[in-house]
C-alpha cells in the first residue's frame, strides 16, 4: 500500500457539481474583465486576451515575458504565432499561439484543436528556415521579425517552448506534452486552457502546483532514504536523481520548477555552466562525486514499495528546486546538444516535504540557507520582502480623495500576492462583494510587477521596462531593497500616494496611445511607446531641475489637462524614434531593450503643447517634501512598533527562553521584556532598540513578526 508524506499529490479539492456552476460564473467574470481591459487599453479583444494569459504564464514560469507579435496566414500552408521571447543565454525560444473564442458561453475543445494549432506553429518554423520565405515578408511586420530571428539564431536555438492560450475548456486532463523536433531543436508543447488559467490564478502561494507522476516519467519508482525525525513538522529524504529524469522534468516544466521566492533570480541568472556540461559529457560516471547536488521542496509525496520491499517515490506534488538551477539547466543543455550520455549521470537531491500552511515561513529560510555557493541578496527573495507588507497595510487603510463627479472616496488595492483581489471578492456574499468593489474598484488594483513597471518608467529606465515584467521586477527589487536597508522611513503614506499617482499617469498614457488614430494605423510596440514617452518627459523636466507634481495627481485622481496635452503631443514622436532602429538592427522589440535606444530617445528634441508649470514642482520643493515625508515616516514607524508590541504582548513575553536557546538574547532586549512583563510599556531608547533587533533576528528563524503577520492573514 502506498504511504503519503504531506498532502497526497493529485488532489484538487473540487467537487463536480459546484465546479460546473462556479466555472461558468468564473468565465463570465473573466469575459467582463477582458472586455473592460480591451476598452480601457484601446486594443482589440484578441490582444487584451493575449496580454492576460501571457502575464499569468510568465508569472507561473510557463514562459518568459512574451512580446505580442501576431503572425497569421490562412490556407493549406497557413501558420500562426501570437507572441514570442528569445532567451539567448539558454538557447530557448518561447512562443505562444492564441485560441480565442469570442462566445459569451464557455466552449469545450478536444485535442484535435491543439494538434491543429501546434501544426500551424510548426509550419511557421519550417518555412522560416528558408531565405525565400523571409524575403517575401514585409520588413516592418511581426512575421519578418520572428522569422528573421529564427533564421539568424537557428544554430543557437536548442529548445522551443510552445504554449497554447485558450479561453475554452480542454476535454483532456493532460496539458503538457513530450517534446518533438522542429528545425533541429526540441519543441515542448504546453496548453493553458481556461480551467488551468483559473487554477493558476487561484493557486495558493502564487504558482500552480506541478503534479509529477514519477513512476510514469522514470519507468519505475524513484528510490529514497528517510532522513528526518518522525516527530518533525517537515519530512526530508535523500534521493539519487537520475540525470535523464531531472533533464526530462526540466524540459517539460522549465522555470516552473524554480522555487517561487527566487524564480526571478533564477530566470535571470540560471545559465548553463561549462564545468557541469564538461563533467556530464566527458566523465558522466563521476558526476555524482563532483557535483554538489540540488536542494528541493515539495508539498506532498506518495511513497510505495517495490517488489523487493524497498521504498520509492511514485508521485511528487509541487516539486520546487531551491538550489541547483545551474545543474538542472546544464544537464538539459548537455542532453539537448547530444554531448552527454545522461543515462550515466546521477545527482544527489535533498528533498523536504513541507505542509502548505508552513510554506511561506519555511521555504524562504531553506532558500536563503541553501543558496550559499553564490551570494543571494535579500532582493532575490523579494516576494516575501517587508516592502510588500507595508504597501499592503497602507493600501487597506489609506482612502483616496473623491474623484471629480464622485461623492464617495475609494482606496487603491495593492496585491502583494497574485490573486488577492479575486480571493477577497470570492470570500464575500454578492452584496458584500459589491460594497468591496465600490471601496476598491477593479481599476485601482496595483500588482507587484505593474508597480515595478510604473516606478522604473519614471526613474526613468524605459529600456529596463522593455525587457519584460520579470526582469524589470528584478531590477526594481534590487533598488527597493537597497533603499529599504538605508532609508526605511521613505516608505510611508507619501510614497504610496506617489506610487498611485504614477499608476494613474501610466494608465492614462497607455489608454491614450491605444485609442489614438496614429497608433491604430500602425499597431505594435505600444508597451515600449508608453514607457519611453513617460521616460522622455521625466528626463526632459529633470534637465530644468523640475519634477511632476504627484501630489496634485493624487488629489485629483486624474492626470491634469495640460499634462494630457503634453503626452498626446509626445507619444507619436517618441514612437517614431523607437520604431527607427539603426540599419544593423531589424528587431524593434530587442532594440527597445537596449541602452542605445534610450540614449537615442532621451537625446531627441521634441516640441509639445501646454505649459507644465502648474503640474510640476522645483528642486527646492522636492527636497522639502522629502524631508517632511521622512519625518512623518519616522513617526509612523514608532507608532507601528508600539502597535506591534501591544498586539503581541503574550508572544513577546514568551520569547525569552526561545531567544536564550538560540543565543540571540541581548541585555537590552532582556530588559525590555522584563519591563513589559511588569506592565511598563513606555520603553526607553536603548530598550526599544534592543527589542527591535531581537524581533528582527527572530524573523530569521521564522518565529518573528513576519510569521505572526502571515498567521493573522491566514486566519
Amino acid at each position: 500500500m502506498p504511504t503519503s508524506a504531506g498532502n497526497r499529490a493529485g488532489s484538487t479539492g473540487r467537487c463536480s457539481v459546484p465546479e460546473e456552476i462556479s466555472i461558468e460564473d468564473d468565465y463570465r467574470e473573466f469575459r467582463e474583465e477582458l472586455l473592460r481591459d480591451a476598452e480601457f487599453s484601446g486594443e482589440p479583444q484578441r490582444a487584451a486576451f493575449f496580454q492576460m494569459f501571457a502575464e499569468l504564464a510568465a508569472d507561473n514560469g510557463d514562459t518568459a515575458d512574451l512580446t505580442y507579435a501576431p503572425v497569421f496566414r490562412e490556407g493549406a500552408r497557413g501558420y500562426q504565432v501570437d507572441g514570442y521571447a528569445w532567451d539567448a543565454e539558454r538557447g530557448e525560444l518561447h512562443v505562444a499561439i492564441c485560441d480565442y473564442h469570442a462566445d459569451e458561453d464557455l466552449q469545450t475543445i478536444n485535442m484535435d484543436r491543439p494538434t491543429q494549432l501546434f501544426g500551424r506553429v510548426r509550419r511557421f518554423f519550417q518555412q522560416s528556415a528558408g531565405e525565400d520565405f523571409i524575403d517575401s515578408l514585409e520588413e516592418t511586420s511581426p512575421a519578418f521579425e520572428l522569422a528573421d530571428l529564427v533564421h539568424q539564431a537557428s544554430a543557437q536555438i536548442k529548445r522551443i517552448r510552445c504554449v497554447i492560450f485558450s479561453n475554452a475548456r480542454l476535454s483532456t486532463r493532460k496539458k503538457t506534452l513530450e517534446a518533438e523536433e522542429v528545425i533541429g531543436a526540441k519543441m515542448t508543447l504546453n496548453i493553458i486552457d481556461f480551467v488551468r488559467y483559473l487554477d493558476i490564478a487561484s493557486a495558493r502561494g502564487g504558482t500552480e502546483p506541478i503534479e509529477l507522476e514519477v513512476r510514469e516519467l522514470n519507468d519505475g519508482l524513484l528510490p529514497c532514504l528517510d532522513a528526518h525525525d518522525p516527530s518533525s513538522d517537515t519530512q526530508s529524504y535523500l534521493v539519487v536523481m537520475p540525470g535523464e529524469l531531472l533533464a526530462r522534468i526540466y524540459g517539460l516544466y522549465g522555470a516552473r520548477l524554480m522555487e517561487q521566492n527566487v524564480r526571478t533570480f533564477l530566470q535571470a541568472r540560471t545559465k548553463t555552466n561549462k564545468g557541469i556540461i564538461h563533467t556530464a559529457s566527458d566523465q558522466p560516471e563521476r558526476f555524482f562525486a563532483y557535483n554538489n547536488g540540488i536542494t528541493a521542496t515539495a508539498n506532498g509525496l506518495v511513497i510505495e514499495k517495490d517488489e523487493d520491499g524497498r521504498p520509492g517515490i511514485s508521485q511528487i506534488r509541487n516539486l520546487q528546486i531551491v538550489n541547483g538551477g545551474q545543474t538542472t539547466a546544464s544537464l538539459l543543455y548537455a542532453g539537448d546538444r547530444g554531448s552527454a550520455d545522461l543515462s550515466k549521470v546521477f545527482v544527489q537531491m535533498k528533498l523536504t516535504v513541507i505542509d502548505p500552511d508552513q510554506v511561506d515561513t519555511v521555504v524562504p529560510l531553506i532558500s536563503r540557507y541553501a543558496n550559499t555557493q553564490n551570494k543571494v541578496s535579500e532582493a532575490d527573495f523579494f516576494s516575501n520582502h517587508e516592502f510588500h507588507v507595508e504597501m499592503q497595510k497602507i493600501s487597506r487603510r489609506l482612502a483616496a480623495p473623491a474623484a471629480a463627479g464622485s461623492l464617495a472616496t475609494t482606496k487603491w488595492f495593492y496585491e502583494r500576492a497574485r490573486g488577492q483581489y479575486r480571493t477577497e471578492c470570492g470570500l464575500r456574499s454578492p452584496s458584500e462583494k459589491r460594497r468591496f468593489q465600490i471601496e476598491y474598484p477593479r481599476n485601482q488594483v496595483i500588482q507587484k510587477t505593474d508597480l515595478a513597471k510604473y516606478q522604473m518608467s519614471f526613474r526613468p529606465a524605459p529600456h529596463v521596462v522593455s525587457t519584460g515584467a520579470q526582469k524589470c521586477f528584478l531590477e526594481f527589487a534590487k533598488e527597493i531593497d537597497a533603499q529599504w536597508q538605508t532609508s526605511r522611513t521613505t516608505f510611508n503614506d507619501a510614497y504610496f500616494k506617489e506610487m498611485a499617482a504614477r499608476a494613474i499617469i501610466f494608465r492614462w498614457v497607455d489608454k491614450h496611445v491605444g485609442t489614438s488614430d496614429w497608433y491604430k494605423e500602425d499597431r505594435g510596440y505600444k508597451a515600449n511607446i508608453v514607457t519611453y514617452t513617460i521616460g522622455w518627459l521625466v528626463h526632459h523636466l529633470s534637465q530644468d531641475s523640475r519634477k511632476l507634481d504627484f501630489d496634485l495627481v493624487w488629489k485629483e485622481q486624474d492626470v491634469p489637462e495640460e499634462l494630457q496635452v503634453a503626452f498626446a503631443d509626445l507619444a507619436p514622436k517618441v514612437a517614431g524614434v523607437v520604431k527607427s532602429p539603426p540599419p544593423s538592427i531589424s528587431n524593434i522589440s530587442e532594440y527597445a531593450k537596449k541602452e542605445m535606444c534610450w540614449k537615442a530617445v532621451r537625446e531627441s528634441e521634441f516640441d509639445f503643447s501646454g505649459n507644465l508649470s502648474a503640474s510640476t514642482i522645483g528642486a527646492d520643493e522636492v527636497r522639502q517634501r522629502k524631508k517632511d515625508n521622512r519625518a512623518e515616516g519616522e513617526i509612523d514607524l514608532e507608532i507601528g512598533f508600539d502597535t506591534l508590541v501591544l498586539e503581541n504582548m503574550a508572544r513577546i513575553c514568551e520569547l525569552e527562553d526561545f531567544a536564550k536557546r538560540k543565543g540571540i538574547m541581548t541585555p537590552s532586549a532582556a530588559s525590555a521584556i522584563r519591563k513589559l512583563n511588569g506592565g511598563r510599556f513606555n520603553l526607553g531608547g536603548g530598550d526599544r532598540k534592543g527589542l527591535k533587533q531581537l524581533l528582527g533576528k527572530l524573523d530569521e528563524f521564522g518565529a518573528g513578526p513576519r510569521a505572526w503577520a502571515r498567521e493573522k492573514e491566514r486566519a
